[in-house]
């Protein structure tokens, strides 16, 4: 079964085509990565496939369902209940706990969970760390905190955008393991990366050109 599919998708602002008629199929269980130089269309196509942007043509069926025609609060309930986000930036509360952070995307899916919440920590070896702030932690620490928290609800596709740009070797490394670790359990994961290292982990690398696919590598 497909996790997703792309087909003939164009994001047009004024006379900029920041995607060109993209088709691309991500099989259920399967880890992509999307390359590019800046410019040539990935979080464009990111925020599309993860629900935070529509595209102006094409259509995009995740999950067997087409999200093209569905409005804003729509696209926010699929993101919430099948999308696990990961981002560069870490984007944690930073008045709250990484617990607490972990807790936030399960007041937004369903109810609070406080001993779930600790074992999606203690899953990325953070549990003794649940009480200390965002600043109190280091990159890659926040960084597992995201991955704990895009977790928590169980999302059918992992979307990571850049999920080791501010990491130094080791927690990349450290990341990355918990990717294959998801993988090996099933997980449909794509991540957005300029990184060739990272990308070699997938087993597809796409490559986006001027808003095109200028190439599909099988790793």
């Amino acid at each position: 079964m497909n996790m997703l599919e792309v087909n003939n998708v164009s994001k047009i602002y004024g006379s900029l085509h920041a995607l060109s008629e993209v088709n691309l199929t991500v099989e259920e269980g399967k880890w992509i990565s999307i390359m590019g130089p800046s410019g040539s269309g990935k979080t464009t196509l990111m925020n599309i496939i993860g629900c935070m942007d529509k595209p102006s043509l094409g259509t995009v069926i995740l999950d067997g369902q087409d999200i093209t025609q569905l409005s804003l609060p729509q696209l926010t309930e699929i993101r919430r209940d099948k999308i696990g986000l990961i981002f560069q930036q870490f984007h944690l509360v930073s008045y709250l706990t990484a617990l607490e952070n972990v807790m936030v995307a399960q007041y937004y899916h369903s109810m609070v969970d406080e001993k779930e919440a600790l074992q999606a920590l203690e899953r990325v070896g953070l549990a003794a760390r649940a009480k200390h702030l965002p600043r109190q932690l280091s990159g890659g620490e926040q960084q597992r905190v995201c991955i704990a928290r895009a977790l928590i609800n169980y999302p059918k596709l992992i979307l990571a955008d850049e999920p080791t740009g501010n990491l130094d070797e080791s927690n990349e490394a450290m990341v990355m393991n918990l990717l294959h670790q998801l993988h090996e359990e099933g997980s449909t994961i794509i991540v957005v990366t300029h990184s060739p290292e990272v990308s070699k982990h997938a087993q597809t690398t796409v490559v986006l050109e001027h808003g095109k696919i200028a190439n599909i590598i099988n790793n």
